[in-house]
This record gives C-alpha cells, structure tokens and sequence, in this order.
C-alpha cells in the first residue's frame, strides 16, 4: 500500500519506520525544512514513562495553584475550556482510577520498549542515551500520594529501588542531602536520551533503506477521503502564490496523521474535533558548569514534572508546563510567563543538582504539546477506512512513539495488533464520546 504519513517529529518517523517495516510504500510530509524541529526537539529525554512519569494521577496538579506544583499558570487562564481539561484530568487523581488507568497504558509501554530497543539494537544507534534515572519527592505529603504508583511498580515486577534522602544523595553525589527530603525512587534500567538525534538517525535509516521519501517545507492544507483513495491537499510553498485551479494533491491508499499540534486542525476540518488540550513546553539546556557537580542519572523532580539529563557535555532541563486556552497557545508566549517559566527549571536545578549546569548559558526552547484529558495519546483509525492518527503523547516518554507506530502499523496492514482490546479502546480516538 501507499500511505501518506504527516508529520516529521518523533512520531510520524517511527510510523514511518514500521510501516515500511510492514512492506509499505510511504511519503512523510513535513512543514520544516528536516525532522524533529517541532515539539520533538524539545523533548526532556526520558524514553518510556514508568507510573512516575505519566501525565495523570495523583501527584499530577494535586494543588496546582501551590508553588511547589510544575505547571506554570498564566493569570486569567481561567476560561470553561481550561477548567473543563483540567477537570477531566483531576478524575485520575484517586489512587484506584489511577491505577485502573495505568494498566490500560501498560501493554503499549511494554510493546514501545521491545520496538525501540529492536530499532536500536538493528542499526547500532548512538543518540547519547544513558542508563539510569533518579525520582526525587521533597515533602512527606507528596510522598504519601506517591504511594499509589510505587504500587504499580511492585504489580508490575518493574524493577526499582525505593531510597532515603541519604541514600539518593550516596548514588547521586550531585543530589545534595541537605535540605532533607521525603526520598526517591531509583530504575536502574530506565533510560534517556536525545531525542531529536534518536529520530535524525532512523531517517537516515530510511533513507538508506529506500520505500520512503520525506517531503520537506510542505504543509498540508486539507484531507480529502473517499472508498477508493485517500488524498491530502499541499499548502503552496513559502513564497509561492496560491492558485486555486492548480492545487497540489498527492493521493495515497492511506493516511496517518501524526503531526502533533497541527493534527487538530486538519481533522477538525473532516468533522472530527478532539478534547486535547495545548500545553507549551519550556527547556533549558545548558553546558556543564563543574564536572565534579554533573550528575551521572537522570534526576527528575517528580510532583514538578522536570526532568534534569545529562547528554554529554550538556544538560537537559525540561518541563514548566503553560497551559492556556487554544488562542492564547497560538500566539507567542509572553515574555513574563516565559521568564516565570524558565525561573521554575532553573530552580528544580539549583534545588536537586546544584553547581551542575551553567543556566546563565543555556539555551532556551519553548513549543506546544497536545494533552489529552486522560493523559494517554490518540492511536487509532478516525472516522473513515483509510484515516489513521497518531498524537498526543504529551511530554512523557517518546519512547511510546514507536510503540504506537507499531499499532498504528499493524491497523493500516489489517493485522490484529499485539496490545488488548481494552488498551486500544483506551487509545481510540472516538473514546471521547463515551
């Protein structure tokens, strides 16, 4: 088959990777001029999400009004779509609709490990991963909430290591014990990497492999489906002028698309309007201040969301989540929200890592992610034969990328996919409706 894949970032790549694993021809479409420059270049480093990471439960946005919480809010920020998302998520909070939730996300985590580990093993990528991340929790409160996930952990036989603050601070000498805190939780096998390295690498591998052909500075202005094909319409490109007698369609057996942010408006226009909430994403990365104070694991600041990586000579702070409403998140961000923004990761550095990175260095990024009101992406076929999506993985583990190309995969090519029926229900994206 021929299918159309929109989007360069680290989910329309992996797609494009297992379907052309599955014997099919494909055509990436990307507005930028490579891949990996949109939210996928600012992603934290963490490959696959443990019940720590997810962006849903009860340490996420418990009091999201405190300054100890790790979204970032934009005064006035209170308007019924906010609240409504917000709300939403808040239904996950509870220990059991946490731990119910998780489980249905475990099967795509499982099958996103065995795929990126095989695309690793495969070509013999280097994309700066380590093994190795350090969850620390501040206060005795969030540890309590805490709790329910170290569960999880313990049904799942994932391997961990529940820590004192002494301990954390004996394994991870950049960690100062002082000020004392509530602990940590150590994977050993957990990992981080660069991202945009890890996806500028497979599509060299495609490249090499031939099936695939990526199209850059091309922007999809609409999609057309019917019973025989499927067939998008191309934006003219920058500096081009549009003439509406000679549109530019390029017509597949398939379409996934798989463009993040940009994804809703394209399926809005086909009818489909999805309940995903922008969330702009802030990061720092800065060069190494002292070596002696540079830490060997990742360190994330659990209740915050932030995770602070090591890459080489570099580290990587991520997080300060922003959220607004969908116009405020299509203009550039202000520059007071920017700054309390970027003070947040620079403060998770000074508190967990201190001396490590030089911030009065670093170089700042800020793009938009989608969140989904119940924290898991949108994985699926929409509203006709021929439409797939994939999106909305939120900040947490783009690992699970090329899990769900692999679902994504196994739709298009009419095979039953390897995760239960009740973990693709959870991904479908006519699950809003219920």
């Amino acid at each position: 088959m021929d299918v159309i894949v929109i989007g360069g970032g680290i989910v329309g790549v992996a797609t494009a990777y297992q379907l052309h694993a599955a014997g099919h021809r494909v055509c990436v479409l990307e507005r930028h001029a490579t891949v990996a420059q949109g939210a996928t270049y600012g992603h934290g480093g963490a490959m696959l999400p443990t019940p720590l990471d997810v962006w849903f439960g009860p340490t996420f946005m418990k009091n999201r009004r405190a300054p100890r919480a790790g979204v970032v809010y934009k005064p006035g920020w209170y308007n019924s779509n906010v609240r409504s998302f917000v709300r939403r998520l808040s239904r996950l909070q509870p220990a059991e609709a946490f731990a119910e939730h998780y489980r249905r996300v475990k099967p795509l985590v499982d099958v996103a490990r065995e795929a990126s580990t095989a695309i690793e093993s495969r070509f013999a990528l280097e994309f700066e991963q380590r093994s190795g991340v350090l969850h620390v929790v501040r206060h005795d409160r969030d540890w309590e909430q805490v709790q329910s996930a170290l569960e999880l952990l313990r049904e799942f036989e994932i391997q961990h290591h529940v820590l004192s603050a002494t301990e954390c601070a004996d394994i991870e000498h950049s960690v100062p014990a002082e000020p004392g805190f509530a602990g940590g939780v150590l994977f050993e096998q957990e990992r981080t990497g660069n991202c945009p390295l890890f996806t500028k690498l497979v599509k060299q591998t495609l490249d090499t492999l031939g099936g695939v052909e990526f199209m850059f500075g091309r922007a999809v202005e609409a999609i057309r489906v019917d019973n025989q094909r499927a067939a998008v319409e191309l934006a003219p490109r920058e500096g081009e002028r549009a003439n509406a007698r000679e549109v530019d369609v390029i017509s597949a057996d398939a379409i996934v698309v798989a463009a993040g942010a940009g994804s809703l408006p394209l399926l809005e226009r086909l009818g489909l309007r999805l309940p995903l909430h922008p969330a702009r994403l802030f990061a720092l990365t800065a060069p190494i201040a002292y070596e002696e104070c540079a830490p060997h694991l990742a360190v994330v600041d659990t209740v915050k969301r932030i995770t602070m990586a090591r890459a080489n000579q570099r580290v990587r702070i991520a997080g300060a989540a922003v959220l607004q409403s969908e116009s405020e998140s299509a203009k550039p961000v202000a520059t007071p929200l920017a700054e309390a923004a970027t003070a947040l990761l620079a403060q998770a550095t000074h508190d967990w890592i201190p001396g490590a990175a030089k911030i009065s260095a670093a170089h700042a990024w800020e793009g938009v992610k989608l969140l989904s009101p119940d924290g898991l992406p949108v994985v699926g076929q929409a509203l006709h034969p021929r439409l797939f999506v994939n999106f909305g993985h939120g900040p947490a583990g783009w690992g699970l990328a090329c899990g769900s190309a692999k679902v994504v995969a196994d739709l298009v090519s009419g095979v039953t996919p390897s995760v239960p029926p009740d973990t693709l229900a959870a991904l479908r994206p006519d699950r809003f409706e219920h």
